[in-house]
């Protein structure tokens, strides 16, 4: 493990930074969607407040994860590190490089760093004590396991992890899915092409009986919404339905739930990209209830908005990661359990 300090800019310059795109998107925002008249987002959602800005030669920020203490893990991607930030001294250090082009970090109850690796295609668990680092996932009847994305967890020890690439050899590599991996070691494929077209963020309900899935198909015609699942207590799940439908605007990506079962989704885009989707989805943090209202929203700096989690002494603190930022927004609502380890 490596621990590099970084020298971060100050608040007053970032700001300034993004005083500029802020007002060019209001002026040029087109596409709003009738969910978004009438919110009460006060009522759920704080301002949003820069904690760091990363600046390095490639940047794309994803996986927030807080640890016991408070620290915000989060990954750079294509720079192949876990980055880690300290909100009480605020400074910024490298935890890791190498890290198989981590995407999704969670933190497992007894202090473990969960990550799911896109480059290594790997499901991994790291002792925080001793470093030591073992592989959860690499394969599933005998085929390579695509670009691992996100995942959570549940009271037995279960992990759910999504799967997604583009254009794979699937002579060597299982098609995008969903999988589950028991405590002792077997994986499970609950979902997968073409029942499922591109599957991101997931999560497990605070009462652990609804499985949450966000598609996010960029191509014509393909699922932009967020799937939820009836979970039953052995890990199965069944009763499928779309909670909510984003098309033709960029879905969801990563998402995060409070202990009343909302989810807090980072989704949308300020400018349009080389694909199909539109700028119909603002883009921000998206509050949605188990019934599938959009409660609330705040919306955030730049492209691309990925992931988010709770943290804090309260758990409510929504760290997200926003392309070169990480973001924080103050919650009314505190984050479900599970998103403080034990230790």
């Amino acid at each position: 493990m490596i621990n590099r300090r970084y020298n971060t800019p100050s608040l007053l310059a970032i700001f300034s930074l993004l005083a500029l795109p802020l007002g060019i998107v209001l002026a040029e925002g087109q596409g709003i969607s009738a969910l978004y008249e009438g919110l009460q987002s006060d009522r759920y959602l704080g301002s949003v407040s820069v904690e760091t800005r990363i600046v390095e030669n490639q940047v794309f920020t994803e996986g927030p994860a807080v640890d016991r203490a408070g620290n915000v893990y989060f990954t750079n991607i294509p720079m192949a590190k876990i980055l880690k930030w300290d909100p009480n001294s605020k400074t910024l250090t490298e935890f890791r490089t190498n890290s198989g082009n981590a995407n999704g970090l969670r933190f497992a109850m007894n202090g473990d760093l969960l990550a799911c690796e896109v480059g290594s295609g790997r499901v991994t668990r790291t002792d925080m004590t001793s470093g030591a680092t073992s592989v959860l996932a690499d394969q599933y009847k005998g085929k390579g396991i695509q670009s691992p994305n996100d995942l959570d967890y549940d009271s037995g020890g279960r992990i759910y992890f999504s799967s997604r690439a583009n254009n794979p050899d699937l002579t060597k590599n299982n098609t995008k899915a969903v999988y589950r991996i028991d405590p002792d070691g077997r994986i499970h494929q609950l979902l997968s092409e073409p029942e499922i077209h591109m599957p991101n963020g997931i999560v497990v309900s605070p009462d652990e009986k609804t499985l949450y899935v966000i598609e996010a198909h960029p191509s014509d015609d393909r699922n932009r919404s967020i799937l939820a699942f009836d979970l039953d207590s052995s890990g199965s799940i069944s009763n499928r339905r779309t909670l909510i439908n984003l098309y033709p605007g960029r879905s969801g990506d990563g998402m995060c739930i409070d202990r009343e079962g909302n989810l807090y989704v980072a989704a949308g885009l300020h400018s349009i990209r080389n694909d199909s989707e539109t700028l119909d989805t603002r883009p921000g943090i998206h509050v949605i209830s188990p019934e599938g209202a959009l409660l609330a929203y705040a919306r955030t700096p730049e492209d691309t908005i990925t992931n988010v989690t709770f943290g804090g002494p309260d758990l409510k603190t929504l760290y997200v990661t926003c392309n070169s930022h990480l973001l924080s927004i103050r919650t009314e609502i505190e984050g479900k359990r599970t998103y403080r380890p034990n230790r």
